[in-house]
């Protein structure tokens, strides 16, 4: 029922558009009652996006499954099913595409239903980097990277007209986004002050620091020392 009201749906907004298209309209297409749209869609923009509950649902169900090893792999591996969902049904991909590049706010709603991907990409690096810290952070943004790398791939693909292999263009974004946060974070050594003689005015600060540290985080060291002493 949800593929047929959606099948309706789109057949109605290629030919009235979406702002014409009343949820009436696309019952009476479909056949069925208004209490049959709102048990599968809560609105007309809903049914859009028919699909997107149950991509995420899978996604989430991978997330919580999957081996703790390569937290960035994994989350790469996630935007792959969401990429699989649009590659499954390409000219109904294409359609949308087209139909949310014409109505503002379609776009809106096609947004925050990305934010929720990016939400569950980034609660899982969360859980694998902690709170602490840069944990945080460096939990939304690789995962605002990934959602990225994979949006940028996609829409070549959909503006193409789904013509041709849509993993190919995928795969190569996702794969610099591994290989710029794949590697472990550095981690700052923690000052080592050696003291000489004369006294405080002759005390000597020794600086011992991870290669790659930023330079930022080094100076911050090096004044917690000084301000220490």
């Amino acid at each position: 029922m949800r593929e047929v009201l959606a099948q309706a749906a789109f057949q109605l907004f290629v030919e009235r558009g979406f702002e014409r298209t009343t949820v009436d309209d696309i019952v009476a297409r479909a056949g069925v009652g208004r209490r049959s749209f709102f048990r599968y869609f809560p609105s007309k923009e809903d049914v859009v996006f028919p699909d997107h509950e149950r991509c995420l649902a899978e996604m989430t169900a991978f997330l919580a499954a999957v081996d703790d090893g390569d937290p960035v792999g994994a989350v790469c591996d996630a935007a792959r099913i969401v990429l699989r969902m649009y590659a499954d049904n390409p000219e109904f991909s294409v359609r949308r595409y087209r139909l949310t590049r014409e109505v503002p706010g379609l776009r809106t709603y096609e947004l925050s239903v990305v934010r929720r991907y990016e939400q569950t990409l980034a609660g899982h690096l969360r859980s694998r980097f902690g709170e602490d810290g840069d944990g945080g952070l460096r939990a939304e943004l690789i995962a605002a990277s990934v959602v990225a790398a994979h949006n940028n791939g996609l829409r070549l693909w959909l503006r193409s007209g789904g013509e041709g292999d849509p993993e190919a263009a995928v795969d190569r974004a996702l794969a610099l986004v591994r290989e710029v946060w794949g590697r472990p974070a550095p981690t700052p050594a923690a000052p080592f002050p050696l003291s000489g003689a004369g006294g405080p005015e002759g005390e000597v600060i020794v600086m011992v620091a991870q290669k790659g540290t930023p330079m930022w985080r080094v100076v911050q060291q090096i004044e917690a020392a000084v301000g220490e002493n």
